[in-house]
């Protein structure tokens, strides 16, 4: 698809003001209505304007663009990054009469509207936009609660106009008892809003880091615990590490690889607290000596076991 230089389809600068984008667009808009226009091309004209202004008004979805076009020019081949996704909600794909060229850019989060995606404020609204962010924390931080910085590159408008992108630095308090997928808000920490209104909010969707020691299932959490022969045999207590702390717990006798055990409430806190399961794992011991082969011939022979035998129905 060709790359579509919107600065040129409103006859401004790059470096243009934003009242200057609007000044050009009302400009055009006057020329190209089709109400009014007796240019042949106007009803396309005037959606080119229109799509160009969707974006160039918009500071963040400016600072994208600009960002993503860079060394490119009008008609010349495009594609958009991969796995691009700017993170705008859109009103929908050709809902409007956008190009393909626009969708590539700012499409794709429209088919997620509703599910956790911000909706895009109609322009004359001065109020700053709410962002969106993904936070990634251990399993500790949501048993104990955790302070994290987070580093984000937003744009912002300088006293004459012009967007530029700014690197800034948050401390996020992670509460306890946070789940993953929740959204942590942070009031006022958004794009900023037009002359004295307010900036909107952030929003940081909660992932847990991978662990090896767990799985998570909404507030439960799973744990491979390892035991050895006998205390699985024969039952008895073991001290087992979680993420709530260490903690003794009783394993019944005559255990069996895969057996869990459920510890009501240790689970990810909350007014409804989730559960920890302990999913027991036999772990048989090497044996290097001969006095520890001996123990092994003997409990073959005293103990006649063959977990292969077939199953009488």
């Amino acid at each position: 698809m060709e790359f579509k230089d919107y600065y040129l389809s409103l006859g401004v600068a790059r470096t243009a003001t934003q009242d200057e984008i609007k000044k050009a667009y009302r400009k055009l808009a006057r020329k190209f209505h089709p109400d009014v226009s007796r240019e042949k091309d106007a009803e396309a004209r005037m959606k080119e304007v229109n799509e160009a202004y969707a974006v160039l008004s918009d500071i963040e979805k400016r600072a994208e663009y600009d960002q993503v076009g860079q060394g490119y020019q009008a008609g010349q081949e495009f594609r958009a990054p991969p796995g691009w996704d700017a993170g705008y909600a859109t009103s929908g794909a050709g809902a409007a009469g956008e190009s393909d060229f626009f969708e590539s850019l700012f499409g794709q989060f429209s088919q997620r509207r509703g599910t956790g995606g911000r909706q895009q404020r109609p322009q004359e609204t001065l109020h700053g936009a709410d962002q969106h962010a993904k936070i990634v924390i251990d399993l500790d931080d949501a048993f104990h609660g955790a302070v994290r910085q987070l580093v984000l590159r937003s744009p912002q408008v300088d006293g004459s106009g012009r967007v530029f992108m700014q690197e800034r630095t948050l401390d996020v308090t992670i509460p306890a008892g946070v789940k993953e997928g929740q959204h942590i808000r942070l009031t006022g920490q958004g794009l900023p809003g037009m002359g004295a209104n307010p900036p909107g909010d952030l929003y940081l969707e909660v992932h847990f880091s991978p662990s090896e020691h767990y799985r998570v299932d909404g507030r439960d959490v799973y744990a491979t615990t390892p035991v050895t022969p006998w205390e699985a045999a024969l039952g008895g207590e073991i001290d087992v590490v979680t993420p709530g702390g260490k903690i003794q717990v009783s394993v019944p006798a005559g255990s069996q690889s895969g057996r869990k055990l459920r510890l009501k409430g240790r689970g990810i806190p909350g007014k409804a607290a989730g559960d920890l399961y302990l999913v027991l794992n036999i772990v048989v011991p090497e044996a290097k000596t001969d006095r520890q082969r001996e123990i092994y011939r003997t409990m073959a022979s005293e103990m006649a076991f063959n977990p292969r035998s077939p199953i009488v129905p």
